[in-house]
Formats: C-alpha cells, sequence, structure tokens
C-alpha cells in the first residue's frame, strides 16, 4: 500500500513541506530578503515541534534548536533592515 506522500508529485510535495504564502507590504528588497528568512524559520519552527511533539527528538533538544534558529533570525533583521531593536 503506497501512503498519499509517496504518490504526490515532487512540485506538491515542496508546495505541501514548504507553503508561500505572498508578501504583504512595501515591497523593497530588504523587505522581501526578511520575510523569506522568516517563512524559513517558520517552517523550520513547525517541524521542530512536529518532531518534539512525535517523540522523535527531546524537548531540550527542540528548545535548543529553536533558540539557534531565532538569533539566527534576528541577526538576519538587524543586517537586511538595519534596525537594532531589543525585540
Amino acid at each position: 500500500m503506497r501512503s498519499e506522500a509517496a504518490a504526490m508529485p515532487d512540485s506538491e510535495k515542496d508546495q505541501f513541506l514548504y507553503p508561500y504564502r505572498s508578501f504583504h507590504g512595501e515591497e523593497t528588497l530588504p523587505n522581501l530578503m526578511f520575510d523569506a528568512n522568516l517563512q524559513e524559520f517558520s517552517q523550520r519552527v513547525g517541524m521542530i515541534c512536529a518532531l518534539e511533539n512525535g517523540g522523535k527528538i527531546a524537548p531540550q533538544d527542540a528548545y535548543r534548536e529553536i533558540k539557534q534558529l531565532w538569533h539566527k533570525l534576528k541577526a538576519s533583521k538587524e543586517s537586511i533592515l538595519g534596525q537594532g531593536e531589543n525585540s
């Protein structure tokens, strides 16, 4: 018996695993770049949470990975948008 994922073409798998929403805001290159980083952060956090909920990784490991991703996102915001806010 084949799973639905196995029967799905690669493009549909990519759309399912990596959904993309349209950008809402001022369409400048820095804004679009940061939006792409933000979407990647969101997707990765979702996958990490799913792995933790499924018992595949420990909660401490999930926390550590999400914290690292957060620091990378924050650094990208400061680099791309030039904002050093404490948020």
